[in-house]
């Protein structure tokens, strides 16, 4: 997701905080990357910081939750290890209480200090925030689309060129512009991606049903059966 200066910042941490952490960061197109604009990082990141500690891990079940567990030990193990990552080679900004026992993880917000940092997509509650100056987009945005992964895009701006500018720089099926990355409605907003992220038609796509179809060709030469093909065709 790319931020920039006009950018509302009640509604940044809403959407923020619901892509980057909702469903446990466990959803294909959660939020990984933050992209903040140097005039404004350190306002936004005391905000996510703040909001974050409003923000309930526990059981799924429960009504009160925001955050349930990961989906399993080794998953738990692989995000532990990378902010032990990122702990020693970027910066940890904040994690919050998680219950004892399961498999909860702490959401975490850490600042890395481009996107070549991420080799493969981290999949858990991590979201990782990258200073940039909106005036050198391809910069930021050149790892990204270096990547070969295109699935979602956030835009946060009220500047239509900058949201132009960033769909130009990042190439990506599903582009979401002053709203959260998660949640499309089949049958409303087809979802898919290209590149790495894509496989053609789209999910809830007008092509979608293509994708579980076969299609089979059978040819006969019924001339070799002997005798006149028209007389095999009669309907007696």
């Amino acid at each position: 997701m790319f931020v920039d200066t006009t950018a509302l910042r009640e509604q940044v941490l809403d959407d923020v905080l619901l892509s980057g952490y909702g469903s446990a960061g466990q959803r294909c197109s959660a939020l990984r990357l933050l992209f903040l604009p140097h005039e404004t990082a350190d306002l936004i990141i005391e905000g996510l910081k703040g909001a974050m500690d409003t923000l309930v891990v526990g059981d799924p079940a429960d009504p009160r939750t925001d955050v349930g567990p990961v989906i399993d030990e080794d998953a738990r193990g692989a995000l532990e290890a990378h902010v032990e990552r990122l702990t020693r080679e970027a910066k940890v900004l904040h994690r919050i209480a998680t219950p004892a026992g399961g498999h909860f993880f702490a959401p975490t917000l850490a600042e890395i200090q481009d996107a070549s940092f991420l080799p493969k997509e981290v999949f858990g509650p991590i979201l990782h925030v990258i200073r940039y100056d909106p005036a050198q987009l391809d910069k930021a945005a050149g790892p990204v689309a270096a990547s070969g992964y295109g699935l979602t895009l956030g835009v946060h701006s009220r500047l239509e060129s900058f949201a132009e500018a960033v769909q130009a720089a990042v190439p990506a099926g599903n582009i979401y512009v002053n709203r959260s990355m998660i949640g499309a409605v089949v049958g409303v907003q087809p979802f898919g991606g290209e590149g790495l992220s894509g496989t053609g038609p789209k999910a809830g796509g007008p092509h979608a049903l293509l994708r579980y179809a076969v299609e089979r060709a059978v040819s006969v030469n019924i001339a070799a059966q002997g005798g006149d093909p028209a007389l095999l065709n009669l309907d007696i």
